[in-house]
């Protein structure tokens, strides 16, 4: 039985309900799932750690981010993949759901086959535009070399994970996530430590996991599939198809490349504040950031409830999952929210030693810990639109926030200095949920114009 008690061995569309266990039964082990992610970048940090070089270390975080902001931007294959698997599957369209699967997968491995001949010009050019340390460089591009090489593996996990969560398996979801990051986990302490590979056995580690990942997950998602719904070549290479997949995947990265240029304003602006308040800056990051892994769980199930009942053509399910997913992510977002600022200063003497950087991070604690709040309509928005394949509209209304968020820097900064970039945040966060839910009613009466 699949979530919400449908056969898959059948190919009829009917009315499905949402329920809160329904809701938090996708949620709950997508969000732990999430969270193993910053557990094995803790785990190679203190591997190479005890190698007690501060090249090696600085070499692994740099390759790290440039990791993080290659890859990161490309992981539209998991979210447009999540989408169009679940409106194929609120419709009961076998067939289709496993055509997208394929489509997804082959698209993958040649995003990765373009990555690996793109890598040469990225190791000559990138390290260096990331550091001026000649000797860290060398450990990047040493990091950089290795991880490329399983860029096929990389992009098709993205598919395989979300062909998953299309189908709202969360569970199953989290179990690929295990095996990846924690065969990553094991393997970087066994080559980096015990085989004293260093930096050069994180990345062989983490290039083992992903291919060990691919293939165990390729396994289990054959294995749902009906011999009697196999997709023809014509169906997985059906033109009109293959277009919908790329424009959704262009406008996702279109997003992801605004969202990280967000970010990379406010670090640009904060220098300009001097090295203290800068490092206090990046402390408080790291609690936004965890806000988000909480809010990532509920923005995916958002994504599946509501591309299922997009597919189906049922507005009850639609409407009941927006408030469902709604309701969860203020509460969770609360949580998070009351947890940092009751535990914000422990939290931040765990990150940093320094005690100018402590005492200025405790003023602007407080921005910090509302961001879960600020931001958990724009993660729930995010998920809706994503699943019901609004991305025209979710890249606009991103075009759109960013310049109310240089607007409110402008105005802002000057007159209230790093509060000003910190309401900034904050407010930026606040437009893409507001701009986005307004949108909501017009775009559900076109989707749901022939619903039950």
């Amino acid at each position: 039985m699949e979530s919400g008690g449908r056969k898959h061995e059948t190919g009829a569309t009917k009315p499905f309900d949402v329920t809160h266990r329904l809701v938090l039964g996708i949620a709950i082990p997508m969000t732990l799932g999430f969270l193993t992610t910053p557990l094995l970048g803790l785990t190679d940090t203190a591997v190479v750690g005890q190698l007690g070089q501060a090249e090696a270390l600085a070499g692994l975080a740099i390759g790290a981010i440039l990791f993080d902001l290659i890859y990161g931007s490309l992981s539209f294959f998991r979210t447009s993949t999540t989408g169009l698997v679940a409106q194929a599957f609120g419709r009961g369209d076998i067939r289709e759901q496993q055509a997208v699967f394929w489509r997804a997968f082959l698209s993958a491995l040649g995003l990765g086959v373009i990555m690996l001949a793109l890598s040469p010009l990225i190791l000559r050019y990138a390290p260096d535009l990331m550091t001026s340390d000649p000797t860290v460089a060398e450990v990047t591009r040493r990091y950089f070399a290795i991880r490329v090489l399983t860029s096929p593996a990389t992009f098709a996990n993205f598919a395989i994970l979300g062909f998953v969560l299309g189908r709202g398996q969360g569970v199953l979801g989290l179990t690929l996530q295990i095996i990846l990051n924690g065969t990553n986990i094991v393997l970087a302490i066994l080559f980096g430590l015990v085989l004293g590979w260093g930096v050069a056995g994180v990345a062989w580690a983490t290039a083992a996991a992903e291919v060990t990942a691919v293939v165990i997950g390729l396994v289990i998602v054959s294995r749902q599939f009906s011999a009697a719904y196999r997709p023809t070549r014509a169906d997985i290479f059906d033109a009109a198809k293959l277009r919908q997949l790329f424009q959704l995947n262009a406008d996702i990265l279109i997003r992801s490349l605004i969202l990280n240029g967000a970010f990379a304003v406010l670090t640009r602006v904060g220098s300009s504040f001097g090295a203290v308040t800068l490092a206090a800056n990046a402390v408080l990051m790291n609690i936004f950031m965890l806000s988000a892994f909480f809010l990532d769980g509920l923005a995916g199930a958002a994504e599946q409830l509501a591309g299922r009942a997009v597919g189906a053509k049922y507005r009850p399910s639609f409407d009941r999952a927006l408030k469902l997913t709604g309701l969860w992510s203020f509460v969770m977002a609360g949580v998070v929210g009351l947890f940092f600022v009751v535990f914000g200063q422990p939290i931040i003497e765990l990150l940093t030693t320094s005690q100018d950087v402590r005492q200025e991070a405790y003023v602007y604690l407080g921005w910090a810990a509302v961001t879960g709040l600020s931001g958990a309509l724009a993660f729930q928005m995010d998920g809706v639109f994503i699943g019901a394949t609004w991305s025209r509209e979710m890249r606009n209304m991103m075009l759109a926030s960013f310049a109310g968020y240089c607007v409110s820097l402008a105005v802002l900064v000057p007159m209230i200095g790093n509060h000003g970039l910190w309401l900034s945040l904050n407010l930026f966060l606040l437009m893409r949920g507001f701009f986005l839910a307004a949108m909501v009613p017009r775009k559900a009466r076109q989707s749901f114009v022939s619903a039950h």
